[in-house]
């Protein structure tokens, strides 16, 4: 696959993996610009153990925990989604629409941290559960049960709250 194929078929799922993580739009851009950067300066080092997309989000996943390293997380760490444009053309249905995103999102950031991180990569990075399991470094069934528990528990969660 040509660089920039890859680019254009990739980047949405690193860029919603991070917008996911850190609820900051510029961050978010940031970091995967930063992951491609680094994709592209360290490709000699691409053993071709696993897919390009699961090499790229063990980079992401290394950039993100520099990221929560520094300074500059707490600076633009938020608790709620930035306001965006919608599509919508009422009031209503863009603020019921902006309340289950900012719902989801929520229930998911209420989850441990393995959990979370097997939702996020599967839901937003759009990995395989055989990818998400090299990346967590546990098996594929395992990674699929915490996955489908974790799903039951964010269901309970929106169902508890909006039901």
């Amino acid at each position: 696959m040509e660089l920039e194929e890859l680019y254009k078929d990739i980047y949405p799922n690193i860029y919603a993996f991070f917008y996911v993580k850190t609820s900051n739009r510029q961050v978010a851009e940031d970091l995967t610009q930063e992951v491609f950067f680094q994709a592209m300066k360290n490709a000699h080092t691409f053993s071709k153990e696993s897919t390009v997309q699961t090499w790229l989000f063990a980079i992401a996943k290394n950039r993100l925990k520099n990221f929560y390293r520094s300074k500059t997380y707490q600076d633009h760490l938020l608790k709620k989604l930035p306001r965006e444009e919608w599509d919508t053309d009422t009031p209503e249905a863009r603020l019921i629409e902006k309340e289950a995103q900012n719902s989801l999102i929520e229930a998911i950031h209420q989850l441990e941290e393995l959990p979370k991180e097997i939702v996020t990569l599967r839901v937003y990075g759009e990995l395989s559960f055989k990818e998400i399991a090299a990346l967590v470094d546990k098996s594929e069934n395992y990674t699929r049960i915490i996955f489908h528990r974790a799903k039951l528990k964010i269901k309970k969660e929106l169902d508890d709250n909006y039901g």
